[in-house]
């Protein structure tokens, strides 16, 4: 299997059939749908044309709504849910019920209203309690706090910071007039409280001597009475607002059942919005509509019975290949080859003239893997992880190809961890001999080991490192000749296959000639290429230079695979010998299980990105064109619930 062939299709629709259309093609998801830049582009056609509109902002809105909503319960009214539990699944007839999302809109606007009320509620105690702790210094003061004074007389309150001495305040004050008073109303380790009284015509001057001091003079604008009654009001207030506060809590809480209706009326929301913006990439008359798009060639029956259900003219063509770079892209491949998707996303879609590179892929990463990780142990962990959460999760996606590629990835560790005798390293031989220091079981059967074949290991992984280069290049060779570049192929692939091969045989004597034929197809090619004698020596230089760096450093970074195997392994030796020195069954088994839990989960994440480097860094280097557009179909791609297939 490989790079999907896609159909480029145009459609023109009565303008009353235009949101049944949608609805039929959102359903099938067949097609991916573009604005009609090829209508667009002949001036006459555009000018008859306008832009189309569904309502899409007011959508967003109300998504929005929904999703504040769902916020708002989950911190009300938490749900418990189950470790790895699966998605609920529901018709397609329920989840196309426009009358439950009417209602669930309802209720979100509802809950969204009370907890807008309850913000603004706490908001509005935390300015009581702002006010209370400013009013509480003067509680003794039994004067209302705007100071009328009387007659003649007026009364100004201050706060002084405690490092000023009252003392010195009197003195600022009777330096202003002799005929003023202070009152001190209250005073603590952090600031002084007082009123200043004094006669109305000398208190401006009493005022300004005492704020040169460092003084503070302090209003209550708006406020009547003694702090006393102030702080009463602000008491009984707070107190009927926590009552309506608790009201609305109770009120969002109780709803807390509904949160499963509102996340699936959030999918069917998201699902209008996606039909909405498709919409909304169409143009128009006022009688028919105008849409463009891309169908992968399996679909084009299903979408060819669609459109026959209306009124509509349409044409499928392949596209040319000028268009290329402008089609999406997926790939089809098998059950045990598609979890490769998520590599490849992880990278960069192939072009669509370009090649799929997950069957070539699958076989190395799986292999790496295994190398690198090598134990039974494990290898048994990430089978069971696999399975469990495929069957509890029933994952889709990411999440689904992540965990089945886990699957694959154990069975090759537990396959190489049987080879090389590791069982959460040397597990069982310390058990055995801390249980038993007389036993002869010292470890388990094996082809080999880490630490004991360590020539051999290496000289293997460089082995498979030539083996997925040579694996590139001829995929590469075979691209260009499809592309009609043989000459090409032969000048740069066939020149360093002949290089690199007789550099191994002419160790053993045998291929010097074979070097030679390389060399010379190397010079020839170079020259051919750049037309000129200056251009193909320099362009001779560069080829023997990068071609000698970067192949034989690319094959020594296969060296990688050792490096894992070996750390992995000595890592895991070290903490069993660990929990052994203590002599303790019980200790033992707690610091192995501990260290091998570490190692497990450090080799389980260095393992996939090293081999992620080596697939991505050195094999597809040799042949991949990326830049692929991902197909993005119009269709229903629910967040919360897996939706059943019904015929309505």
């Amino acid at each position: 299997m490989s790079i999907v062939k896609m159909k480029k299709l145009r459609v023109i629709v009565l303008r009353e059939q235009r949101d049944g259309l949608m609805r039929r093609l959102m359903r099938e998801g067949c097609a991916e749908i573009r604005e009609p830049a090829g209508m667009l582009s002949d001036p006459e056609t555009a000018a008859l044309l306008r832009p189309e509109r569904a309502g899409l902002a007011q959508l967003r809105t109300e998504q929005s709504r929904l999703a504040a909503a769902i916020k708002i319960l989950g911190q009300y009214a938490p749900e418990k849910k189950k470790l790895l539990s699966a998605r609920p699944e529901i018709g397609e007839s329920e989840f196309l019920d426009g009358e439950a999302l009417a209602r669930d809109l309802a209720l979100a606007d509802q809950i969204n209203d009370w907890d807008g009320r309850v913000r603004r509620i706490t908001a509005e105690e935390v300015r009581l309690q702002t006010e209370i702790e400013s009013l509480r210094p003067w509680l003794p003061l039994e004067e209302p706090l705007e100071g009328a004074g009387t007659k003649t007389c007026a009364v100004a309150l201050f706060s002084a910071i405690a490092e000023i001495a009252m003392e010195s305040v009197a003195d600022a004050a009777e330096s202003a007039t002799e005929a003023v008073q202070l009152i001190l109303v209250s005073d603590d380790e952090k600031q002084h409280c007082f009123a200043v009284i004094a006669l109305k015509t000398e208190l401006p001057d009493v005022i300004a001597a005492v704020r040169a001091i460092g003084c503070t003079q302090v209003t209550f604008p708006g406020v009547t009475g003694t702090a006393r009654e102030n702080i009463d009001r602000c008491r009984a207030a707070l107190a009927a607002l926590a009552e309506e506060k608790q009201a609305l809590t109770e009120r969002i809480t109780a709803q807390g059942g509904a949160a499963a209706a509102l996340r699936l009326s959030a999918d069917r929301m998201a699902a209008e919005v996606s039909r909405a913006e498709a919409i909304e990439r169409l143009s128009g008359t006022d009688s028919v509509v105008a849409l463009e798009g891309w169908c992968p060639a399996p679909e084009e029956e299903k979408l060819k019975a669609v459109l026959a259900e209306f009124d509509c003219a349409w044409e499928l063509s392949d596209p040319a290949p000028e268009e290329y770079p402008e089609v999406p892209v997926t790939l089809k491949n098998s059950k045990v080859v598609t979890p490769m998707n998520l590599v490849t996303e992880m990278y960069s879609l192939p072009a669509y003239d370009g090649i799929d590179p997950n069957p070539l892929m699958w076989p190395f990463f799986v292999l790496f893997y295994g190398i690198m990780m090598a134990d039974m142990g494990y290898g048994l962990l990430m089978m069971l992880a696999s399975v469990i959460a495929l069957k509890k999760m029933r994952p889709k996606g990411g999440t689904g190809y992540l965990l089945k590629l886990l699957g694959m990835c154990g069975i090759s560790t537990f396959i190489f961890g049987a080879l090389t005798g590791g069982f959460f390293g040397d597990l069982l031989p310390q058990a055995a001999k801390l249980i038993d220091p007389a036993t002869t079981f010292t470890a388990l059967p094996s082809a080999f080991t880490p630490l004991g074949d360590i020539m051999m290991i290496m000289i293997g992984s460089l082995a498979l490192g030539v083996v997925q280069i040579f694996t590139g290049m001829i995929v590469s060779v075979v691209d260009k000749c499809r592309n009609g570049q043989a000459l090409d192929a032969l000048f740069n692939e066939g020149a360093w296959w002949c290089i690199l091969i007789g550099i191994v045989l002419a160790v053993l004597h045998w291929g010097l000639w074979l070097l030679i034929v390389g060399g010379a197809l190397l010079v020839i090619g170079k020259f051919w290429e750049n037309k000129s004698v200056v251009g193909g020596l320099v362009g001779l230089f560069g080829a023997i230079y990068n071609g000698v760096t970067g192949y034989f450093s690319d094959i020594l970074s296969y060296l990688r695979l050792m490096a894992l195997m070996l750390a992995g392994n000595v890592i895991a030796m070290v903490f069993n010998q660990l929990g052994a020195m203590t002599g303790n069954v019980i200790v033992f088994v707690i610091v192995a299980m501990v260290g091998n839990a570490l190692n497990f989960a450090l080799n389980l994440l260095g393992c996939f990105v090293h081999d992620l480097r080596l697939q991505v860094l050195e094999f597809f280097g040799r042949f991949y064109k990326d830049g692929g557009k991902p197909y993005k179909p119009l269709n229903i791609d629910p967040q919360y619930v897996d939706i059943i297939k019904e015929e309505i």
